[in-house]
């Protein structure tokens, strides 16, 4: 069961992170290493959730 909800926590952070990406490229305020951060992060988010789906079938 914890890594269901593990994986449920990381895949909500992975929503959030891509809604407050859509924000930060409608605005032109926003600079672009600041998007390029929020992308990483989303796709070390992405990472960590295919790992643990990985995990979760193999067990």
């Amino acid at each position: 069961m914890a890594i269901e909800s593990h994986l449920a926590a990381l895949e909500k952070k992975h929503g959030a992170l891509e809604r407050e990406i859509s924000e930060a490229m409608a605005s032109p305020a926003v600079d672009d290493l600041h998007i390029a951060s929020l992308k990483r992060k989303k796709l070390v988010l992405k990472e960590q959730i295919e790992k643990l789906k990985a995990e979760a079938t193999c067990h």
